[in-house]
């Protein structure tokens, strides 16, 4: 197993960004708002909201393959009261989180696993528990996902409850971004599959569900509404920029 990078941390005015070692921004917090999201495209990955019944967030259960600065963890466990699991496979990255980005110690909600994502993926434990599995694994270069085959993504689908989505952030050249979709195509089929334009930053956020839906543009407008007031998420601004698959420039 190759070494794991170093982890640190640097301070801009009221944000900290984490890093592995190099400038590459691996995660963020807002100092002043430790529990709410502060990047755009890590608020996407919530997207997931806008497919389930909200009165049932808080009985689901959410799963972090890949911790980064714990944002997501933070904001499933603490504003949605969901339980919530992360996989994180350096040790380090761990220990930041709870020394620099105010993640709390496990409890009975809370279970923090230092693991391969990979290996957790294809186990049998998981299989069929999870409702919400967001997947950001990218390693100190930043320059493709770590874990990207179709098997893998496959795996994914087998984690999900029935009514279940995974959100994944693919980061890169565009060539980089096809690949990925294809292969999360294949593994979810077409009619499961939505995607965010990149943001300013090259991020795209790719949802794809365990089950096909076709929610109607009023249903996902008042869900939306409900997300932003009721958490604070850009949700409105969501709409606007995420659109299934199927009915993207790439098919038309």
């Amino acid at each position: 197993m190759k070494a794991l990078p170093e982890v640190n941390f640097s301070d801009h005015g009221d944000i900290r960004y984490l890093h592995l070692g190099t400038e590459w921004v691996q995660g963020s917090m807002d100092l002043d708002q430790p529990f709410e999201i502060h990047l755009e495209y890590v608020q996407r990955m919530m997207a997931w909201l806008l497919f389930v019944d909200l009165s049932s967030v808080s009985k689901r259960h959410a799963m972090q393959l890949g911790l980064g600065a714990g944002s997501l963890t933070k904001f499933c466990w603490r504003r949605l009261r969901m339980k919530t699991t992360a996989i994180e496979l350096n040790p380090q990255v761990v220990a930041a989180c709870r020394l620099w980005f105010k993640l709390p110690a496990d409890d009975a909600r809370l279970s923090v696993v230092l693991g391969d994502a990979a290996e957790v993926a294809a186990h049998e434990h998981w299989r069929g528990t999870v409702d919400a599995l967001q997947v950001d694994l990218y390693d100190h270069e930043a320059a493709a996902p770590v874990l990207d085959s179709e098997a893998f993504y496959r795996d994914c689908r087998r984690l999900l409850t029935e009514d279940g989505a995974m959100t994944v952030n693919l980061f890169g050249r565009s060539s980089s971004y096809e690949r990925s979709l294809e292969r999360i195509v294949a593994a979810f089929g077409e009619e499961a599959v939505w995607a965010f334009r990149p943001t300013r930053e090259g991020n795209t956020i790719v949802l794809a569900l365990r089950a096909p839906q076709t929610p109607l543009r009023g249903e996902l407008a008042e869900r939306a509404e409900t997300i932003q007031t009721r958490w604070g998420l850009p949700a409105r601004k969501w709409l606007r920029v995420f659109r299934p698959v199927s009915q993207s420039p790439r098919n038309t």
